[in-house]
């Protein structure tokens, strides 16, 4: 038998089903996410939790006349499956497959690409001026999560929308009850009839009418108004948003599709910007989920019937992540000045051991990465060592306060970015491609990349004891699976490392990149090609001395990193030489100047040419017969 979801070719039909084929489209889109999720891993929990919300959106609204933005992205996946992917869906987040997130590019229905957090009001915003300026009459419909509040850009999307009086509707899907717990049968009534038309007709009605009355209407009708926002800021925590000039309704219950239908439709009807604060249940109708939400976030792989991560515990090398961790517990222990500082990342960082530890050094500031960076500029300011811990594709969104506050300053802050480099299946979102290049020029700070997990503990040590702005990055995934030394040697800062000699050709690569120049050497040197490899660890300062008397004695030069081309380290590289008047070919390794879409790390680095075969190719194009 044919199942209601392998009907919907397009969301318009799901407006001729009944209340209780809904509710069977609601478990039957809960079946698909955790049966494509369990195979290719992706946003799991957010996803479940907003099945009713997407059913009610799609119920209501008419996409894509009617845009629906989401914030973030990882709760899209009901949305997909509604649009016309039902058929593609099982290639999600894999090479040259659906994207784990909305994309403009992917269908009509995805009115705005996203990826990372806080961004859909703004746009919304923007995209409903656009309809005034044009004499469009769609709705346009923000869906962003409380966590996403965090950030000042929300808030500031908010602050604009509400002076701009646009007709708008933001839906604030509150999945952790971080903002108010007051669900229940009374609040949901008064959200309902207070947005119904009825009672918006009798509530201008009443106003034009106790405006009218000699001397005291205006006088009346202040005092109606400042009654009715008592009783619903007493009942609602809608006075925040009232204060940004929001019609505020809510919170209703995200998991009853009858509820948030009518509410939806009611909403519509007003001319203004208007906020719902919807209640849902992260991971709701997978157990596993709902009692491990941390978890099943973003998650790999798993066991559908246990949750069970697929190879969750075969791995002999320790992540990266766990190793950084690790490490900074020990800075901490021996440096009280040490503190560490999250945006909302404290187990994707692998901070939660020394959040445990050093409950009153650690700081989790929410999604608020600019925050972040210029309160680290605070704490060093009075003495302290702080340890900004924040993925690199995030880093992005600090530039400004890494440049003013930090580096201008000279402040002995640190940022340590994981996810440094190709990241996989989330894509061009959330790859870590550009540090180097927009972080290497900037004045006073120091940039390193170790190769392995032995070198980041010696260059997390370093960090530690330096005295100015200090960067280090290090990609997601295991380290070499080395055995770890009881005590840790700082590197002298700016120093290189000779690994291999060879009179053929010179690779100077930098990060995941020196062990695969290792690999090429060796298959290289059984064909009669020796070349030296140096580990330049880091990117600023370059070891001049090293780079150029290695590079003096060779005929060519390949430099390889995974990083965009564009101003990372091979520019670094060639800018050292012209600097120093030497001239010989060179070639470059990298991120060519393109975003490079979803897939594993390791296909997407065959793709890209970033492995041992990339460089032989390079080192046997530059070599003479």
């Amino acid at each position: 038998m044919e199942t209601l979801l392998a009907q919907i070719k397009s969301p318009a039909e799901i407006k001729k089903f009944d209340r209780l084929q809904l509710l069977q489209l609601a478990e039957e889109l809960r079946r698909q996410i955790v049966t494509t999720v369990a195979t290719n891993g992706g946003h799991l929990g957010s996803s479940l939790g907003v099945v009713e919300l997407t059913i009610a959106l799609h119920r209501v609204f008419a996409t894509p006349a009617d845009q629906i933005v989401w914030d973030v992205g990882h709760q899209a996946y009901a949305h997909k499956l509604l649009t016309g992917r039902q058929q593609q869906f099982g290639t999600l987040r894999q090479l040259n497959g659906l994207s784990g997130f909305p994309k403009r590019n992917e269908s009509e229905h995805d009115c705005f690409g996203v990826g990372h957090s806080s961004t859909s009001i703004s746009a919304a915003s923007g995209m409903a001026a656009g309809r005034d300026i044009c004499g469009g009459d769609n709705t346009i419909i923000a869906v962003i999560g409380d966590g996403s509040l965090t950030a000042g850009m929300a808030f500031e999307g908010l602050n604009h929308a509400g002076h701009l009086k646009q007709k708008l509707i933001v839906i604030l899907n509150d999945n952790e009850m971080s903002i108010s717990p007051n669900v229940g049968a009374l609040s949901s009534f008064l959200s309902r009839k207070m947005t119904s038309k009825s009672f918006l007709r009798f509530k201008k009605d009443t106003e034009s009418i106790l405006g009218y009355v000699p001397g005291i209407g205006r006088d009346l009708v202040n005092i109606a108004r400042r009654a009715e926002e008592s009783f619903k800021s007493f009942m609602t925590p809608g006075m925040l948003f009232e204060g940004f000039g929001f019609d505020y309704f809510g919170p209703i219950d995200g998991h009853n599709i009858d509820e948030m239908v009518e509410t939806l439709q009611n909403v519509a009807q007003i001319e203004g910007p208007v906020l719902l604060h919807v209640m849902t249940k992260k991971g709701k109708g997978y157990e596993p989920a709902e009692q491990n939400q941390p978890k099943f976030h973003g998650v790999g792989p798993f066991d559908s019937k246990t949750g069970e991560v697929n190879g969750s515990s075969s791995s002999v090398a320790v992540s990266y992540t766990k190793i950084f961790g690790d490490m900074l517990i020990k800075l901490a222990d021996e440096d009280e000045r040490v503190v560490a500082i999250t945006a909302a990342m404290a187990e994707g960082t692998g901070l939660t051991d020394f959040a445990d530890k050093f409950p009153e050094r650690f700081f989790d500031v929410g999604i608020a990465e600019q925050h972040a960076v210029t309160f680290a500029a605070g704490l060093a300011c009075q003495g302290l060592r702080p340890v900004v811990t924040i993925y690199s594709t995030f880093m992005q969104r600090a530039y400004d306060q890494i440049v003013h506050d930090v580096c201008l300053q000279n402040l002995p802050v640190t940022f340590a970015m994981d996810r440094g480099g190709l990241v996989g299946a989330d894509g061009p979102t959330h790859h870590g491609v550009f540090d180097l290049s927009f972080l290497r020029h900037v004045p006073n700070i120091t940039f390193a990349v170790p190769r392995n997990e032995i070198e980041l503990q010696r260059i997390m040590k370093t960090a530690s004891m330096a005295s100015q702005p200090f960067a280090y990055r290090y990609p997601r995934g295991n380290g070499a699976g080395l055995s770890l030394p009881e005590s840790i040697e700082p590197i002298d800062i700016g120093t290189g490392e000779l690994l291999r000699s060879g009179d053929d050709g010179l690779v100077i690569a930098i990060g995941t990149m020196v062990a695969e120049a290792l690999i090429a050497a060796e298959q290289l040197a059984e064909q009669g090609i020796n070349i030296t490899v140096i580990d330049a660890r880091f990117v600023k300062p370059l070891d001049s001395d090293l780079i150029l008397s290695q590079a003096k004695k060779v005929p060519f030069v390949v430099t390889a990193e995974e990083n965009a081309l564009q101003g990372g380290f091979g520019t670094a590289v060639l800018e050292l030489l012209s600097d120093a008047g030497l001239t010989l070919p060179l070639l470059r390794i990298g991120i060519p100047d393109h975003f490079i879409g979803q897939g594993t790390q390791a296909e997407l680095c065959s793709q890209l040419g970033l492995n041992a075969v990339g460089i032989m190719q390079k080192v046997k194009q530059l070599r003479k017969p």
